[in-house]
C-alpha cells in the first residue's frame, strides 16, 4: 500500500469507484489508469498544430531515386503530420519503443519514470496507444508492424496490441537472441540469464498479409550407393504408427516385409506395387526402401522458412549493433544496445523490394541502414521514414551523421580503409508549431502558410520551380511531369498569374488552394487538363482536431 500513502481517503475512494466503473464495462483485456498522469505533449497538441520545417542544408541527393525522410521532434508530433501526408501508404513499421526497464530509458512528461514509479506501466500504456493508434493509420491495408520489446511490458504490449490492431491480426511473436554474452560478477552471475528479446509482429488486416516472401536455395543431392539401375541414394519409406499417425491400411507386405515394429509405410500400396514393378524398390541391411536415381529428382529447389527465432549467428547481438554504430561514428555513441542492422535487414528481407517503411522510434538510425542496405543489393526501391527526437543530442549528433556516412561512404574508424557509399537520397524536417488560437479563421490563415512543406512531402514532389509571385509555389519531381501546386495566400483574390502558370504545364497537376471552408470553385481552373483540386488548410486542420478529441477527453472541438 505504499504507493496509495499520498492519497486522501477522499481520493482513494474516487480511484476505487472509477476502477469499479472499469472493470463493469470490460469483461476482458488491459485496463489501466489513463488519466491520473496524462501526457503533456498530446495536451499541447489541442493549442499547438504541428507542421514541417525542411533543414534544406541536411538534405543529401546521390541519385535520381525517391527521396528517403527524417523528421526530427517528438514523435507524436510527427505522427500526426504522417497521418496527413502519409495516411494508408507504409507497407511496413518497424519501432523499437522503451523497454520502461525503470532503468532511465523512458521519459514520460520529461521525467525518467523508474521502476518506484506506481503508475510506471500506465504511464507507459499512456505513451504507447496513442502513437501505435495513429501509427495504424498509416499502414496500408496489408500492411505490417514489427515492435521490439523486452520482459518488462512484453505483456502489456501483447495485450495493447490485441486492443488497437485486433487479437485476430497477430501474426506472430518473434525472439531474438540479442546476447550471447552472461554476465560474470555478482549476483546475476547465479540467476537465470536472460538471452532474447521480444518482436510482436501484427497485421492491418492479417487476411491480406498471408505471405512473405521467401528465399530459395537449389538442393545439391548425393548418389553414394549403386542400385539394379547404377549409382542412387536410398530414401526409408516407413514412419511413426504412434498415435495420430497411425494407419492400420499401411500396414503391407512389400518384397515379402512388413515394416518394423511400430512403424507404417508412407506409401500406400498402389505407389508401392509401382515401385516394385519399376525395379526402383531394394532390400538394403534388411530395410526396405526406396531408390532415387537422378532422373527421378523432383523439387530440387527448397524454400529458406521465415523461422520466428533469430539467432545471434545470423543477425547478429546488441553489441554487434553498438560496435556497427561506433565503427560509422568513429566515436563512441554512448548506447550499449542498438540493434545490428542484419536483424533489420533480416525482417524487412520477407517483403517485396519497392515498400515504404516507416520507423518513429528511429534512434541510431538502424532502419534507415538496412533500407539502404538492402536496396544496394537487390537494385530495389525500398524508401523510409525515420522519426526520432534529439534527446542528448541523438539525431543531429548520431541518426543524420551515420545515414549520410552510410548513403556517401567512410572512413573506418581504425586504419585508412574506405567503406564505399550505399546511395540514396534524404530529406531532413523538423517538427515546427502554428497556434490554435480562439480565431479559427486566423488559425486557418496561418496553417495554410506553413503547411505547404508538409503538402510537397504528401506528393514527393521538392523541387521547387522559380517564380516572382509570392502568393503561390509550384514543385515538380523531374521525372514524369507531375506538379504539386500550392495557392496560399490568404487574401490576394485574384489568382489570374496562378492560372497562367498552370496552363504553362503539362502533365498531372496536384492544386491546393487556401479556402475557409472545405470546397473550391473549380470552374476557376476550365480549360486546365489533368487536375485535382484540394482545399487547404481545412483536411489538416479537421484531422488534428479529430485526433485531440480523441486523445484528450472532453477537448470542445467546435
Amino acid at each position: 500500500m505504499a504507493k496509495y500513502d499520498a492519497f486522501s481517503r477522499e481520493e482513494l475512494i474516487e480511484l476505487l469507484q472509477k476502477q469499479d466503473k472499469e472493470l463493469a464495462l470490460k469483461k476482458y483485456g488491459l485496463v489501466w489508469d489513463s488519466e491520473k498522469y496524462p501526457e503533456q505533449v498530446v495536451i499541447n497538441c489541442a493549442k499547438k498544430l504541428p507542421v514541417l520545417k525542411n533543414i534544406h542544408e541536411k538534405d543529401i541527393k546521390t541519385n535520381d531515386d525517391e527521396y528517403n525522410i527524417m523528421i526530427e521532434g517528438d514523435n507524436y508530433h510527427s505522427l500526426q503530420v504522417l497521418n496527413y501526408t502519409h495516411k494508408e501508404k507504409i507497407d511496413v513499421i518497424y519501432i523499437d519503443p522503451p523497454y520502461n526497464t525503470g532503468r532511465k530509458d523512458f521519459i514520460y512528461n520529461d521525467k525518467y519514470v523508474d521502476e518506484e514509479d506506481g503508475y510506471r506501466h500506465s504511464k507507459w500504456l499512456n505513451f504507447m496507444e496513442k502513437r501505435l493508434e495513429l501509427a495504424k493509420e498509416l499502414l496500408k491495408e496489408d500492411g505490417v508492424i514489427f515492435i521490439s520489446i523486452n520482459d518488462a511490458e512484453q505483456a502489456n504490449l501483447k495485450l495493447l496490441c490485441d486492443k488497437i490492431f485486433g487479437e485476430n491480426n497477430i501474426i506472430g511473436q518473434l525472439t531474438w537472441q540479442s546476447t550471447t554474452q552472461p554476465t560474470n560478477s555478482g549476483s546475476a552471475k547465479f540467476g537465470l540469464q536472460k538471452q532474447i528479446e521480444y518482436i510482436l509482429l501484427y497485421a492491418k488486416n492479417k487476411r491480406l498479409k498471408n505471405e512473405f516472401k521467401l528465399d530459395y536455395v537449389q538442393k545439391i543431392p548425393q548418389y553414394p550407393h549403386r542400385g539394379k539401375y547404377g549409382m542412387c541414394r536410398f530414401e526409408i519409406i516407413e514412419k511413426s504408427d504412434a498415435g495420430s499417425y497411425k494407419r492400420d491400411t499401411m500396414k503391407f507386405p512389400i518384397l515379402g516385409h512388413l515394416p518394423r515394429k511400430g512403424k507404417r509405410w508412407q506409401i500406400g500400396i498402389e505407389t508401392a506395387t509401382e515401385l516394385v514393378n519399376a525395379g526402383k524398390i531394394e532390400i538394403v541391411n534388411g530395410i526396405v526402401k526406396k531408390a532415387v536415381y537422378p532422373e527421378d529428382e523432383q523439387n530440387l529447389v527448397s524454400f529458406i522458412p521465415f523461422w520466428s527465432h533469430l539467432p545471434a549467428d545470423d543477425v547478429g547481438t546488441a553489441l554487434t549493433g553498438k560496435d556497427e554504430v561506433n565503427e560509422i561514428l568513429g566515436k563512441a555513441a554512448g548506447f550499449d544496445t542498438i540493434k545490428p542492422v542484419n536483424l533489420l535487414t533480416k525482417l524487412l528481407s520477407y517483403f517485396e523490394n519497392n515498400i515504404c517503411v516507416c520507423d518513429f522510434f528511429a534512434g541510431t538510425g538502424t532502419t534507415a541502414h538496412a533500407v539502404l542496405n538492402l536496396n544496394k543489393r537487390d537494385n530495389g526501391h525500398r524508401n523510409f521514414i525515420l522519426c526520432t527526437n534529439n534527446d542528448g543530442n541523438i539525431a543531429t549528433d548520431i541518426c543524420y551523421p551515420r545515414i549520410k556516412k552510410v548513403i556517401e561512404g567512410y572512413h573506418k574508424s581504425k586504419g585508412k580503409e574506405f567503406i564505399e557509399g550505399l546511395g540514396g537520397n534524404l530529406k531532413y524536417f523538423k517538427t515546427n508549431f502554428v497556434e490554435n488560437l480562439k480565431n479559427t479563421t486566423q488559425t486557418k490563415i496561418n496553417l495554410a502558410k506553413e503547411c505547404s512543406e508538409m503538402i510537397c512531402l504528401k506528393t514527393g514532389r521538392f523541387n521547387e520551380l522559380q517564380s516572382t509571385n509570392k502568393s503561390f509555389k509550384i514543385f515538380s519531381n523531374n521525372a514524369n511531369n507531375q506538379y504539386t501546386c500550392i495557392y496560399f495566400d490568404c487574401f490576394d483574390t485574384d489568382m489570374h498569374d496562378f492560372i497562367s502558370e498552370l496552363k504553362k504545364l503539362h502533365g498531372q497537376k496536384e492544386l491546393y488552394i487556401f479556402s475557409l471552408t472545405d470546397t473550391i470553385d473549380v470552374s476557376l481552373f476550365e480549360g486546365i487538363a489533368d487536375i485535382k483540386v484540394e482545399a487547404i488548410p481545412y483536411k489538416i486542420l479537421d484531422l488534428y482536431r479529430k485526433i485531440a478529441k480523441s486523445h484528450i477527453k472532453g477537448i470542445n472541438n467546435d
